[in-house]
């Protein structure tokens, strides 16, 4: 992937109201907020590039056999077109590539992670009148089609391959060590998978400090979610930080702290010295 540059303050700031506009809309489009996280990494991608994205996605979508049957039926359909016809699939490289999670990238390298190849795969299949929804298996996200007393599932990452009975279970197993429970088949909500979308990429990050910048952008979208995990505004103020930021920084340490000190004063306190130090660094 070529260096992306960064969008500008106001163009980024458009981006996030936008953003925090869509997560809090009665029905979230799950394309919409991808889209607008790839414009949050990615300074090239402006409103056209946005709009071709979604008309790929309505294209692909038109090339579906019409109400080809049963679960089963769409699944298969599903395969044959993005994973045999237009070569949509992962590999283990994709882990360490940011552009796996950035929906646009996809859509023009047919590469990606596990979450954002059934991304495709929803929004085309969604768009086609299929009964799909994701399934968020731990450590690897897959696809469903049907109601639960007939789920067929199926691995984008794998090309889209239609999950047999015991798959699913071994797909968990090799992931955690762990039995499928069957709480786990549930439809995922959308904006829980923006949220392990940007989990993805502070991962991603994480690996690689020199990368705060985007690891300060995930987070940052994370928190405008209406639900989140309340440690996120910990995390953003220690990148502030990390990055120099230590005014603001140490004032969000303090924030959180009070938040904290509700249920656990010892950790608390340790926040507030953290705080302290960050504000000497001033010195």
């Amino acid at each position: 992937m070529r260096l992306p540059h960064p969008p500008s303050p106001e163009r980024s700031a458009e981006l996030r109201r936008r953003f925090a506009e869509e997560a809090r809309s009665e029905r979230p489009d799950l394309s919409a907020l991808c889209l607008l996280i790839g414009a949050e990494a990615d300074g090239g991608l402006d409103e056209a590039g946005i709009d071709a994205a979604q008309i790929e996605l309505d294209g692909l979508a038109g090339r579906l056999p019409f109400r080809p049957g049963g679960p089963r039926s769409w699944a298969v359909a599903l395969r044959e077109l993005l994973g045999e016809r237009c070569g949509f699939r992962g590999s283990a490289a994709d882990y360490q590539r940011l552009e796996s999670s950035l929906l646009h990238e996809v859509l023009r390298r047919r590469r990606g992670l596990p979450i954002l190849l059934s991304v495709v795969w929803m929004e085309v299949a969604r768009r086609a009148g299929a009964p799909v929804y994701g399934v968020a298996l731990p450590g690897h996200f897959v696809v469903g089609f049907g109601a639960a007393e007939e789920q067929v599932l199926a691995d984008p990452f794998d090309g889209g391959r239609v999950l047999a009975g015991a798959d699913a279970e071994l797909l968990v197993a090799g992931a955690t060590g762990a039995a499928l429970d069957p709480s786990m088949l549930a439809p995922a909500d959308p904006l829980d998978v923006v949220l392990r979308i940007l989990n993805n990429v502070r991962a991603w990050a994480a690996a690689r400090p020199e990368r705060s910048d985007v690891a300060l952008w995930a987070v940052e979208l994370s928190l405008l979610l209406p639900s989140h995990p309340a440690r996120l505004r910990y995390e953003r103020a220690q990148l502030l930080v990390e990055r120099g930021d230590f005014l603001v920084g140490a004032s969000e340490l303090e924030a959180y702290a009070e938040v904290v000190g509700a249920v656990d004063e010892g950790a608390a306190e340790r926040v507030r010295r953290q705080a302290r130090a960050a504000r000497a660094m001033l010195n």
